[in-house]
């Protein structure tokens, strides 16, 4: 057992003022594997009270110093990411292999490109050649509340702490109460890479404790939350009376439109990117459009992929998908797939209960269910698990109308050899990301969604943007 208990607040580790134990449950084995402690008001004010003192100093520091910074904490990162990956597919389930090259590798590849974006970033700038003796200066925006996720613990982390530093504001990190030891190891990282006291801290929480008390602070300038659509609506809320910025990233219901001329990997490379990091991910393809010469067959590789698809403990080696996070989010999926199966969807594959071999631990046998409606809650409630909703469509204008017909617009897929109908379907999809034939965005894209997925943009020289108040001067002479 780990015991956690303390924050990281002002450059110390310090106890909780009032101790309020909460235990870390490892999802494989339905035990806890740590304890931690919950904050309360006079633990969020003293880290925010940190947080504001420090901003004056390191507001100032060049943009060089911030480098070094980075740069020694990358090092440490790199020397540090095997415990990194263990401590993240303890607390939240991701399968060793995959924890190791996908969930904490994408901490050290985020603070990489922030690296890169930070030293070619432009803070000040004439206004135009007509007006030179207006300069437009990029300032930190000040003390900023970080309101990370359990699914990709680091990657959440890393796209707003760093670019954070980057912009040279000062921070409150209050990671997930279901997966913190990952962002418990990242603080004693900062620590050893030498940040001025106060620059970060970390105070763990509930939503409606510590995630209140921070987006409603009168000291707290910026909220940058990555988490439920529900949730991100209560804290805009709370927010508003303070009129503090909110950037969020939220849900999704990712359409993956398989046309007729789609490369022949093309559904099985769908079906196992749904269910990567056991579904676990905002902008997975969990709808997938088939056009109807393609149907019969899509649905035969679909339903092998998923029989093909080993569920393991997390802490095997090979590769396979885990266990979901928690018994909330175990019991949320079953639900919704007696759902889909009352509400006539034809399930082909998977279904409601454990895979056999397994009689504890949050495991969910991973599905797929077949003609599906966009009427019918499968298609359109997030579920956050290892489920895929399959459709067919007629024409290209069908496809596009079902794949709109959501609340969401994080990340949508598209799967044709014809670059005309690639870039003319991607124009017309109402969401912040478009994947074409399975090739990732690249290094530094931004990352962020329409709609009910959020405002604001993270990775890259967006990252940063994110974290900044722009000013304008008049009569700057050189």
């Amino acid at each position: 057992m780990l015991y956690k208990r303390n924050f990281y607040i002002n450059g110390q580790w310090v106890a909780p003022v009032t101790t309020n134990d909460y235990e870390v449950i490892d999802p494989s084995t339905e035990k806890a594997c740590a304890v931690i402690s919950f904050g309360d008001q006079a633990d969020t004010d003293a880290a925010v009270s940190a947080a504001k003192a420090a901003f004056i100093s390191w507001s100032q520091t060049s943009i060089e110093s911030r480098i070094e910074k980075l740069e020694k904490l990358l090092e440490i990162y790199m020397r540090r990411s095997g415990e990194m990956a263990e401590a993240i597919s303890l607390e939240m389930g991701a399968p060793i292999d995959m924890s190791k090259t996908q969930q904490s590798g994408s901490g050290s590849w985020h603070i990489e490109v922030f690296i890169k974006a930070l030293k070619e970033f432009e803070f000040e700038h004439v206004l135009s050649v007509d007006s030179p003796e207006t300069m437009i200066i990029r300032e930190p925006i000040g003390v900023c509340a970080l309101i990370t996720p359990w699914n990709w613990p680091m990657n959440q982390v890393a796209l707003k702490v760093i670019p954070a530093i980057a912009a040279g504001c000062t921070m409150i990190l209050k990671p997930s109460e279901v997966a913190p030891l990952s962002s418990m190891l990242f603080a004693e990282m900062m620590d050893e890479a030498g940040f001025s006291a106060g620059v970060f801290n970390l105070v763990n929480g509930d939503g409606f404790g510590v995630g209140t008390q921070l987006s409603g602070h009168l000291d707290v300038d910026m909220v940058s939350f990555t988490g439920s659509t529900r949730a991100g609506m209560a804290i805009s809320k709370n927010a508003a009376d303070t009129i503090k910025r909110v950037s969020l990233e939220l849900g999704g219901k990712g359409a993956n439109l398989i046309f007729e001329d789609a490369d022949e990997q093309a559904v099985k490379r769908g079906v196992q990117r749904c269910f990567n990091n056991s579904g676990q991910s905002c902008n997975a393809p969990t709808r997938m459009l088939v056009h109807r010469s393609k149907y019969a067959q899509a649905l035969e590789i679909a339903q092998q992929t998923a029989e093909q698809t080993k569920v393991e403990a997390a802490n095997q080696e090979g590769r396979h998908i885990g266990p979901v996070v928690s018994q909330l989010q175990f019991d949320k999926i079953q639900g919704l797939i007696k759902q889909g199966i009352d509400e006539g969807a034809k399930l082909i594959a998977g279904g409601v209960g454990r895979p056999e071999q397994h009689k504890a631990g949050y495991f969910v046998r991973p599905t797929v269910f077949a003609d599906v409606t966009p009427e019918m809650t499968i298609s359109q409630e997030e579920i956050f698990g290892p489920v895929l909703a399959i459709s067919a469509f007629d024409t290209e204008e069908e496809a596009i109308q079902i794949a709109n017909d959501t609340e969401y617009g994080l990340t949508n897929y598209i799967q044709t050899q014809d670059p005309a109908r690639a870039k003319r379907v991607a124009r017309q999809l109402r969401s912040g990301m478009v994947e074409v034939n399975g090739k990732p965005m690249g290094a530094g894209s931004p990352f962020g969604g329409y709609k009910q997925s959020g405002n604001g943009r993270e990775g890259g020289m967006w990252g940063i943007e994110d974290f900044l108040e722009t000013k304008a001067v008049s009569n700057w002479v050189v």
